[in-house]
């Protein structure tokens, strides 16, 4: 870990709160690029939350260290840290107009009055609410809220961004929408944001690193492409996306495939002998092998099928695709193919399922 060459370092940091459980945050270490957008990923519990409120300085660490440009500033107050934070509820005063909201954070630093003009109106030209200057918060929609307490911490310069789940409040489609809006703000800006979210689309789509949590600490950090396509652990695998994952004993080491990976043959119990893809040295061991449903082929069980014999439990359809769910033996698979062409299983029906080898990836992490 270079702290130097990082914006935000996290170094050993820890939050516990009593020493019969366990800590809310475990020793995590993470370095924050500038300019990137980092997504703190996982469930209710994990401590991305925490994690979040202790970097802004409204909790205080256990232990560790919270380095900004190469300083401490574990100990340094939040009214000093210079960070800019949108939380859940926005936390938008409604006795206050649009403008007023956005100097707030300038006034409390004592800028002057024309700089605060200044730059409430580039801050609201920004997030394209400058007509709704004059207007009452409280008669915003929520995707206007979000935009106006975007504008608020933006408008400070802060020294990082953070973004505490600020589209949980939003309906499906308005989500979408405002997550693209806060990626090209991020982007134009150049603001080194660390982001909240449980959402894994949101994580995906917005972050230029993912940090995947679970039970308070970094189970992997890497880009949005490796969190995916190379996930370490069962759980990143399970999270990330939808997974098939078959536990398999990991026999032959075979050629090498390239970015770091060699084929394996591998057995299945009661199903045979497959190929897939993983990283060297773990022939000889059990571990589960990955493939994404819609990676994975589902077709009629005719007498020259290949792949694995079962029946179709359910299927689902959605226009653009379906998706069947396959009993094989005690193994549930599930099935995502695109709907043109494709000659429709129904519940009840035989099937066949079956991957390239080079869609199945076995976890580095070893069955226990």
């Amino acid at each position: 870990m270079n702290t130097l060459e990082s914006k935000l370092s996290l170094v050993g940091l820890t939050k516990s709160y009593a020493s019969s459980i366990p800590p809310a945050v475990d020793r995590l270490d993470m370095d924050v690029e500038d300019g990137h957008l980092v997504a703190l990923l996982g469930p209710s519990g994990c401590g991305k939350t925490t994690t979040l409120r202790m970097v802004a300085g409204l909790l205080d660490p256990s232990a560790g260290r919270i380095m900004v440009d190469g300083q401490n500033i574990t100990n340094t107050p939040v009214h000093k840290r210079g960070m800019g934070m949108v939380f859940q509820s926005y936390a938008l005063f409604p006795h206050m107009n649009v403008a007023e909201n956005v100097s707030f954070g300038l006034q409390m630093r004592k800028r002057p009055k024309q700089d605060q003009e200044r730059l409430v109106q580039q801050a609201l030209e920004m997030v394209q609410l400058d007509h709704l200057a004059k207007r009452r918060t409280k008669a915003l929609s929520g995707g206007q809220q979000q935009r106006i307490a975007l504008a608020r911490a933006l408008v400070v310069e802060p020294t990082l961004l953070l973004l505490d789940e600020p589209l949980s409040n939003l309906d499906a489609k308005l989500r979408e929408t405002m997550r693209t809006e806060i990626r090209q703000i991020q982007q134009r800006t150049g603001a080194t944001t660390l982001f909240v979210t449980h959402d894994q689309d949101e994580a995906l789509d917005m972050a230029d690193r993912i940090a995947v949590m679970n039970g308070g600490l970094i189970e992997q950090f890497g880009s949005p492409r490796d969190i995916y396509e190379r996930p370490r652990t069962r759980f990143v695998a399970n999270f990330i996306g939808r997974a098939n994952l078959i536990q398999a004993s990991i026999d032959a080491e075979g050629e090498d495939q390239g970015e770091g990976l060699v084929q394996y043959q591998i057995s299945v119990a009661d199903h045979g002998r497959f190929l897939a893809v993983g990283e060297p040295g773990m022939a000889g061991t059990t571990r589960h092998v990955l493939v994404r449903p819609h990676r994975l082929r589902a077709g009629p069980s005719g007498s020259d099928a290949e792949g694995l014999r079962g029946s179709v439990e359910s299927t689902s359809y959605t226009g653009d695709s379906i998706s069947y769910r396959v009993r094989v033996g005690e193994d549930l698979f599930t099935a995502e193919m695109l709907t043109a062409g494709q000659d429709q299983l129904r519940v009840g029906d035989e099937a066949a399922v079956s991957w390239k080898a080079s869609d199945a990836l076995v976890l580095p992490e070893e069955v226990s």
